[in-house]
Parts: C-alpha cells; structure tokens; sequence
C-alpha cells in the first residue's frame, strides 16, 4: 500500500504550508474524512481551527464553504431557498452555502437548535428540503463544526442526538513551545507562508474512501471494540453509554485510522486511538463520577486499561 502511504503523506505535507504542529488533530480529520463521518472540533479561539480546516479542503481540491454561526442564523441563510424572477414568471432556487463538498460552520453552539438542525439533518441525510422539494448534496460532503467550550452566554448546547451526527470530536490543544515559534517565525516580516496545493480529487477522495471500506477487521478485534462499547452501558460509570452507531463509527474510523499506516487490517491499537474521539462527545458521566472531577475522556481511558488486549494479537505485534 506504498501508494495510499505517499498520498497520506503529501496531504499532511501541504497541510504543513499553513498549520505548524497538530499533527494529531489533523490525523483524526483526514481519518474521519476518510471514514466519511464528520469532525467537531471544539478548542478556544487562536488555535488554528479554522486555517486547519481551509488549508485541508485545499489539499482535496474541494469547494469550500465557511459560514458563521450566529443567533439570528435562519435556516434559509444555510440552506437556501426559492426566488421569484420577475423576468421568467418563475420560481428559481437560490442554493445556501450548505451546497458545497467541505463546509466549515464555526461556532455551531452560537446558532439556534432551528438552524442547527437543518446542518444535522444534511450531514444525516445527504440531502436538503427546500419548500418542498429535496436536494441532493454533492459527493463528498464533509463538515467540520467549531465550538468554543468556554462560551456560556448566547450559546445553545448540541443535544445528545446532534453530537451523535459527529463522527469525532476532535481538541486541538496549544502549540508546544517549539512550534509557536516557529508560528511566529513564519509570519514575521512580509514573507507570507505558502498556500497547500490540490493533490487529491472529488472523484480519488471517494476511491481512497471505498479502499477504507475494505480493511480488514478480525473476529479477535471485533470481539475486542465490542467489549469496550460494552463497558460503557453498565451504568456504573455512564448514565448513557455508546450505542450500536457508536460501535459502527468507531469500526470505521480504525479502519480509515489503519489504512492511513498502510495496513489492510485493523489492531487493537487503531481501536485505542479512536475510542476517545469517537466515543467521549457520545457517552455522559454518572453524576456521581462528575463530583470526583472525572470527565468521559479520563473515563474512557480508564476503561481502556481495565480491558484486556487478545491475547494473540498482543503477542504477534
């Protein structure tokens, strides 16, 4: 799989125009890109959320959206709607910017649950109602939501059921030491940092999406993700645990995670790191667990631990 490998890696090269560091971040994106699921990233502002989301519907040479969220955001704003030509007589629909293959919806808890439910349903669906006529969206169709976990005012939470529509939540984190400098590096004086280049079309984004498809996942390994989404319905540390399409989300997205490393099966380790991206937006803590300063991540992996590893597979890798 030297080919898919080279690919991955140029990707990440171009992306590297623009975003220093958050490597990881920018991983778990094009995994879930790959896995055709959708990315919340949720982080405080400045930390290059939506350079990295620009800079990477660059590289796939897709059509890219931006819209702002806002309280007074209506759902035509998104969406679109019908106009009245007075030249023809006739009704015309006027596309929203949800028409587009990557969209970026920043701060998506600052629009109302109206607004945000006309996005959900299009992530969900595929397709938009339009004063009564249905749209298809164009393939791909990706969204990467922002929110800001610190706002608490003029803010509206995603309910349990929005997030589900997230195939990962994803936290970016501070640069380390070395890589805000060299952030400040680049952006000194008037040499401005080079734009990403298309490397990938629609039409290979959707080839390289059905090779993840096919990726290998073993009886072993099944048996393995399945326990660990077990563990979460207990009760004793969730009031609400990961459900079938958690388990469903968290097989694709070790699958893309896998192929990603050139392999064409997946370990016990592609599930260990996509448990927590995929798992802690889905999953609430007990209220008792919440009063000792746990939070669903710190939960996860300690579920993790408790878990054994096959046997087998511990021993062949």
């Amino acid at each position: 799989m030297a080919r898919e490998n080279a690919v991955i890696t140029t990707i990440f090269a171009e992306v590297g125009k623009m975003v220093i560091g958050q490597e990881q971040g920018l991983r778990m994106m094009v995994a879930a890109l790959l896995a055709e699921g959708h990315v919340l990233l949720e982080d405080v502002p400045g930390t290059g959320k939506t350079t990295l989301a620009k800079s990477l519907a660059r590289t796939f040479q897709a059509r890219f959206n931006r819209v702002q969220a806002t309280p007074d955001l209506l759902p035509q704003d998104l969406l679109g709607g019908l106009v009245y030509r007075p030249q023809t007589g006739e009704f015309e629909l006027r596309k929203g910017p949800i028409f587009t293959q990557f969209l970026l919806f920043d701060e998506i808890n600052r629009a109302t649950p109206r607004t945000a439910s006309a996005l959900l349903e299009a992530m969900a669906e595929g397709q938009v109602s339009l004063d009564g006529q249905t749209e298809k969206l164009e393939e791909p169709f990706f969204v990467i939501a922002t929110q800001n976990p610190l706002e608490s005012q003029g803010v509206f939470p995603l309910p349990e059921a929005g997030l589900d529509r997230f195939l990962v939540k994803v936290k970016l984190g501070y640069p380390e030491l070395a890589e805000e400098s060299r952030i400040l590096e680049r952006f000194r004086g008037d040499n401005l940092p080079e734009q990403p280049e298309a490397v990938v079309t629609p039409e290979q984004l959707k080839e390289l999406q059905q090779q993840c498809r096919r990726v290998r996942l073993s009886p072993d390994v099944e048996t393995y993700l399945l326990q660990l989404a077990r563990r979460t319905r207990d009760g004793k540390t969730f009031t609400v645990g990961a459900s079938p399409r958690a388990s469903l989300a968290l097989m694709a997205l070790s699958q893309a995670l896998a192929w990603i490393d050139g392999r064409d099966y997946v370990t016990p380790d592609d599930i260990k790191a996509g448990i927590v991206p995929v798992f802690a937006h889905r999953v609430q803590l007990t209220p008792e667990r919440r009063a000792k300063g746990e939070t669903e991540e710190s939960a996860l992996t300690a579920i993790l631990q408790q878990q054994p590893v096959p046997v087998e597979l511990e021993q062949s890798r």
